[in-house]
């Protein structure tokens, strides 16, 4: 297997490089990389270093730490890089409320924070900053599309469940905005829950004709598991949060005919996506899942506005981020006015790989070139 790097707590990283930079730019990466759904952070990482690695620089300097998915800890971390090691560029965080721990005091400070995962409402709407780009989505926008789905295939009783915690609230909202329908029930569960008994007893109960959940990480594995165990026979929907690649193989059988939205697939059919997913599972060993393509897409933003100016000059590398002029491994991908993407969202059906295991197909279009309601209330 190739290596990057070994990777660790405080670990630093610089690139090789093809030719001398005037000036040299550091990056912090706060993300989670143990615990919980720790493989969530671990693959923006990878799919993030690798890019830089590709770019062939030695300029930047990319600072890893690790959250613990706590936001004290986080908040504590972005301290340090700003004040201690004087970063330009912060990234990498995974889960929403700690997103919101960090985000808004470090854009306030003057430094640009280039999310490739966390999209909460309020820092797409109300807390919009200049200095804030999101490379992933807007919370919302996976579950919109699902919503979307599960009203066009004539599902009349859904029942949703998700976490209640920012991202939790955001992907019901999402959900209900565009299904547009009344829905059966919507149950919130504690955040890093692993016992959905009675969660399942009260699905069981209902007449609810689907699932619509959004559980990441390891919540999702759990939940899964003891569905399946359950009995209890309804047609599953969600985002691809719940259905990366990683967990659907702990999940195993269980997974099998769920369908989930995504705007990244490792099948999706562009030159720049197979020579991604290429390289990864050639340095890795694995296939990558969204949150591998979505750090990669992160550093190739930032390289390209690198190309176009230093951080240093804030305006000019605030204009090159805008202008996100670099090939996206999920094809068409633009800023809209409040820095969150307008891309399509694409469904997928778990099936069974010629392995024999749980793996994604890309079966369709779930929605064309969406935008996140949030950005009507972006005073940017």
């Amino acid at each position: 297997m190739k290596k990057l790097a070994s990777f660790g707590l405080g670990l630093l990283m610089t690139s090789a490089m093809a030719a001398a930079q005037a000036e040299e730019v550091k990056i912090g990466m706060i993300t989670t990389l143990s615990g919980g759904g720790s493989h969530l952070g671990v693959d923006v990482r990878d799919g993030f270093m690798l890019a830089i690695e590709q770019s062939g620089r030695s300029d930047i300097e990319v600072l890893i730490q690790d959250d613990g998915n706590r936001p004290d800890l986080a908040r504590s971390l972005s301290n340090e890089f700003m004040q201690r090691d004087n970063v330009d560029i912060l990234t990498g965080i995974i889960w929403s409320n700690l997103a919101m721990a960090v985000v808004p005091a470090a854009v306030r400070q003057g430094v640009f924070y280039i999310s490739p995962n966390a999209g909460p409402s309020d820092l797409a709407g109300r807390m919009c900053h200049e200095n804030y780009f999101n490379v992933a989505w807007q919370n919302n926008n996976l579950h919109e599309a699902m919503g979307a789905y599960v009203k066009g295939e004539g599902f009349a009783k859904p029942i949703l469940l998700a976490p209640n915690y920012p991202a939790g609230t955001d992907a019901l909202a999402g959900f209900k905005h565009r299904y547009e329908n009344e829905v059966v029930d919507e149950i919130y569960t504690q955040m890093g829950q692993t016992d959905y008994a009675a969660e399942i007893a009260q699905i069981r109960a209902s007449d609810a004709d689907s699932l619509f959940f959004f559980l990441p990480g390891g919540m999702g594995i759990s939940f899964m598991k003891q569905w399946e165990s359950s009995g209890v026979d309804l047609p599953i929907f969600g985002a691809a949060f719940s259905f990366d690649e990683i967990i659907i193989q702990a999940v195993g059988s269980a997974a099998i005919g769920a369908m989930n939205t995504s705007q990244w697939a490792y099948d999706l059919d562009n030159e720049t996506n197979h020579a991604f997913v290429d390289s990864f599972r050639e340095t890795y060993e694995r296939t990558p899942t969204l949150y591998a393509s979505q750090g990669f897409d992160t550093a190739n933003l930032i390289l390209s506005a690198l190309e176009k100016a230093h951080p240093d000059d804030q305006d000019a590398f605030r204009e090159a981020l805008r202008e996100a002029d670099f090939a996206s491994v999920r094809g068409k991908f633009r800023f809209g006015s409040n820095h969150h993407p307008i891309q399509d969202i694409h469904v997928r059906e778990v099936v069974e790989g010629d392995d024999g295991q749980p793996t994604n197909r890309l079966v369709g279009l779930a929605i064309e070139d969406i935008q996140d309601v949030f950005a009507a209330e972006c005073q940017m």
